[in-house]
């Protein structure tokens, strides 16, 4: 089953997140991944607010979380703290 990557996030450190955001980009291609939606517009109704959401559709659960944990997305996120507050989950999709 195909499955969704899905990052909430306030940047706090724009250069330090632009690192992240220039590596994470291409380990989550290689992994299969395809971004569905990247920073754009959005209503939040309920929770925490963050300014950037991203979305990116994977073939399966494990393989986005082989991509999490892949050495390329370990170095990208290394950027990526200190530099954001973010939440990120991975969602079986019923399609």
């Amino acid at each position: 089953m195909p499955a969704l990557w899905i990052a909430h996030v306030t940047v706090t450190d724009e250069e330090a997140y632009g690192k992240y955001a220039a590596l994470a980009g291409p380990a989550i291609a290689k992994h299969g991944g395809a971004f569905i939606a990247r920073g754009g517009r959005f209503v939040q109704l309920e929770g925490k607010e963050r300014p950037r959401n991203v979305v990116a559709r994977f073939e399966s659960v494990e393989a986005a979380e082989a991509c999490y944990h892949s050495p390329e997305y370990q170095e990208a996120l290394s950027h990526a703290r200190g530099a954001s507050e973010r939440e990120l989950l991975i969602v079986e999709t019923s399609e």
